[in-house]
């Protein structure tokens, strides 16, 4: 038999020793944010823990614990069943739940007394949390990133891609958010992620990145959606060099119409998420916009929105924000293209293997 306990301070950078990392806790609890890779074998279920819950408020503690005993008990059989009698002597799981205590503890007892060595992270998911800020905060100090800049349609998700494909460090935040960053940014279909769940997605990258290279990364504001930037990371961001990508008007409205395709084939919906300006913009020019797009005339709206809305708010995010901004290199791709992108990743890769 043999159960180990691990401090979360010292599990940080030993994710990669364990086959299977277990995480105990309910459906919801898991949803909401876990260890990376972690998979769910919830010891109580949602509805279970509730009921355990108001039986321990309303009747008293010995009679939850009798009753939560043997729903862990049956849950614990059923996920052994399932999951762990094709696995070899040697496999090394590792397993929490909330604070690291009963239900965690109950599933890696059984676990050890097989004879696997199983691995308990000390204070569970709380005290994993706590480490994970404090280790993002020296993830980010220790990497160096290139801010890709541009008002809004210029390119920069795509360049991004297109930098990632060709083998480049990249942190993309609006595809860790599941949302484009702005008024319009909502994706159809995607939900965005709990803060934490987002903070977990961005430290995870952040760890596998190397030192000696350099991160790419977009000029996004504190917030992408609902969710928040860790400060450190911000803060690193607006203090990093600055490239600026620059597309003709014309261009930038068309990448937009291809890249918000959903906000042509739904009109309602377009039109609902413009209303959320009136209060900055006044409600006779968003109506103004919202009578466009219903007669279809998109291309308008959206170079209004650029030259009105976009760009004005950008150029001042841009001179108060971003510490490097005067000094930034220009890049002009030739289009939009995916293939005009490619192009500026190669070239901009070749720079920095020659600097």
């Amino acid at each position: 038999m043999s159960l180990t306990p691990m401090p979360a301070s010292e599990l940080i950078s030993r994710l990669a020793e364990f086959d299977t990392i277990i995480d105990a806790r309910t459906e919801d609890e898991y949803a909401l944010d876990h260890l990376p890779h972690a998979i769910n074998w919830p010891t109580l279920n949602n509805q279970e823990r509730i009921e355990i819950g108001t039986l321990y408020k309303q009747v008293n503690p010995f009679e939850a614990r009798k009753r939560g005993a043997f729903m862990a008990a049956r849950n614990i059989a059923a996920h052994i069943e399932r999951e762990v009698l094709d696995k070899p002597r040697d496999w090394k799981p590792l397993a929490y739940c909330w604070r690291g205590g009963q239900r965690s503890g109950s599933l890696s007892l059984v676990l050890s007394q097989i004879g696997f060595r199983v691995t308990l992270v000390e204070g569970g998911y709380k005290a994993f949390r706590a480490a994970l800020v404090q280790d993002t905060a020296q993830q980010v100090a220790r990497l160096h990133f290139k801010v890709i800049c541009g008002p809004t349609g210029s390119g920069k998700t795509r360049l991004l891609q297109a930098l990632s494909e060709q083998g480049a460090q990249v942190l993309d935040l609006e595809d860790l958010a599941n949302h484009r960053s702005s008024v319009l940014g909502a994706i159809p279909g995607l939900v965005q992620p709990s803060q934490k769940r987002f903070e977990t997605l961005i430290w995870d990258k952040l760890r596998h990145f190397a030192s000696d290279q350099v991160v790419f990364v977009e000029s996004e504001s504190k917030k992408v959606g609902n969710l928040s930037v860790p400060p450190s990371l911000m803060e690193k961001i607006r203090h990093s060099p600055c490239l600026n990508l620059e597309l003709h008007d014309n261009e930038r409205v068309a990448l937009l119409l291809e890249d918000y395709s959903h906000m042509v084939h739904d009109v309602a919906y377009f039109c609902d998420r413009l209303a959320v300006l009136i209060p900055i913009k006044g409600r006779a020019v968003v109506e103004a916009w919202q009578a466009l797009a219903r007669a279809g005339e998109f291309a308008p709206v959206v170079m209004e929105l650029l030259q009105q809305h976009y760009d004005p708010a950008y150029m001042q995010s841009m001179q108060r924000n971003f510490v490097l901004h005067a000094e930034m290199q220009s890049l002009t791709p030739t289009n939009r293209s995916a293939q005009a992108m490619q192009e500026l990743a190669r070239h901009l890769l070749q720079e920095e293997r020659k600097g």
